[in-house]
């Protein structure tokens, strides 16, 4: 059994078998979230798709805090480890077992600089996100815009969760196309409506997926569970 918790913005927590982990944990200053850093439950890992302030977030403290281990791409990876923290460095097509779950990292597009890296030595590539716990893989597509890479997951995802806000990543269109590419059993749509200009309508996302998969919305603090 997995459990999908959205806490705003792009910010998921996964739990399975006794295990939890977040995935891009912007919590303080995100006007979207339901949950306040103290509030939140101990993680075993902190996944992130890219170093922007709006998903890196609170990745170090809540990673010092519970002993948790970041996992990134190496340049990012090592920005946080320069923060105190612990990291599990990787990259783009690599995967690496790990006590919680398996984890891939796949291609996106967007930008790859580090919140906080004054130097940009540790600019880095973002990346997708395809964790499996519980039996059950779900592709965090991060921040990026439609690729044709996409198309390389089909029928390998049970959840995807993408974005609809446009403006910094794909709009409502592109993202009910992300879904004919990947072929998941659900979707969960993320990153919109954060700030007006992210504003999407997660109905009108719903209507142009067209029963091609489940769209679930939820709202900040609200869960999805797969059996």
């Amino acid at each position: 059994m997995l459990k999908i918790t959205f806490h705003g913005h792009a910010c998921f927590v996964l739990e399975a078998d006794g295990r939890r982990v977040i995935i891009d944990p912007f919590i303080t200053g995100n006007p979207a979230t339901d949950v306040s850093l103290d509030r939140l439950p101990k993680v075993d890992a902190v996944l992130l798709s890219h170093g922007h302030g709006d998903h890196l977030g609170d990745a170090v403290p809540i990673a010092r805090r519970d002993a948790a281990t970041i996992v990134a791409t190496f340049e990012l990876a090592k920005f946080c480890e320069k923060q105190g923290a612990v990291a599990h460095a990787m990259h783009i097509g690599g995967a690496h077992q790990f006590p919680f779950g398996r984890v891939k990292l796949v291609p996106a597009f967007h930008g790859g600089q580090i919140e906080g890296d004054d130097t940009g030595r540790y600019t880095t590539n973002p990346c997708g996100i395809v964790a499996t716990l519980g039996g059950r893989a779900v592709y965090h597509t991060g921040d990026t815009a439609l690729t044709l890479e996409m198309q390389l997951l089909a029928g390998q995802v049970d959840v995807l969760l993408c974005p609809i806000g446009d403006n910094y990543t794909m709009g409502i269109e592109d993202a009910a196309r992300a879904v004919e590419f990947v072929k998941p059993r659900t979707v969960i749509p993320m990153h919109y409506g954060t700030w007006d200009v992210i504003a999407a309508d997660p109905e009108a996302f719903k209507r142009q997926v067209a029963g091609r998969a489940e769209v679930v919305v939820l709202k900040p603090g609200q869960s999805h569970t797969l059996a």
